[in-house]
C-alpha cells in the first residue's frame, strides 16, 4: 500500500483549525532592520533556554533573519493587530512612523504587548519550504496583556 501526501487545500484548511498567538521576529542585518510575522513559533528548551519560528524561504525577510546573529520575538497582545499586519507582508514603508528601541544585536525593539524574547542565533535547520531558526533566548520581558490570536485566518481574542 502506498500513501499519498495529503490535498494541499486540505492540508492549509486543517492547519487553519489551529488557533495560535502572533508574533513580529525582528532582526538587523547587514545594517538594516528586518521583520517577519510570524504565527509558526513555539519553545523548544528550558535547560538550554530555547525557542524556534519556522521563516518561509520565500520571505523577503528570510535571509536577514537567518543570517542576523540575533533576533527578538514579539509576541504580540490584543492591540497589536496592527503590527502582525504590518509585517505580514514586505512592504518598503513598514517601519514608517516607528521610532524603535534596539535589542542586543541591535534588532529594532516593538513595543512591548504580550512577551517579548531577545535571542542569539543557535542554528538554523533545514524545514521543507521553510528553515526552523533556533535562538538562545538571552532575555524576556512579559507583560498581563491580552495575547492576539490567530485563528481560522482572522484574528481572534482569548475568552476566559
Amino acid at each position: 500500500m502506498s500513501l499519498a501526501d495529503v490535498d494541499p487545500q486540505h492540508f492549509r484548511a486543517a492547519l487553519a483549525r489551529w488557533a495560535s498567538g502572533v508574533t513580529v521576529v525582528t532582526a538587523r542585518y547587514r545594517d538594516e532592520p528586518v521583520a517577519m510575522t510570524a504565527s509558526s513559533f513555539s519553545s523548544l528548551s528550558l535547560d538550554p533556554p530555547l525557542v524556534l519560528v519556522c521563516v518561509a524561504e520565500s520571505a523577503h525577510s528570510h535571509e536577514g533573519l537567518v543570517g542576523a546573529p540575533g533576533f527578538t520575538v514579539h509576541v504580540l497582545s490584543r492591540a497589536q493587530d496592527d503590527l502582525s499586519t504590518r509585517f505580514a507582508r514586505w512592504d518598503p514603508g513598514r517601519w514608517d512612523g516607528l521610532q524603535p528601541d534596539e535589542g542586543p544585536f541591535g534588532e529594532p525593539l516593538l513595543p512591548l504587548g504580550v512577551a517579548r524574547l531577545s535571542c542569539a542565533h543557535h542554528m538554523a535547520l533545514d524545514g521543507g519550504d521553510h528553515t526552523v531558526l533556533v535562538g538562545r533566548v538571552l532575555q524576556a520581558v512579559t507583560s498581563d496583556a491580552t495575547p492576539l490570536v490567530y485563528w481560522n485566518r482572522g484574528y481572534r481574542s482569548v475568552a476566559d
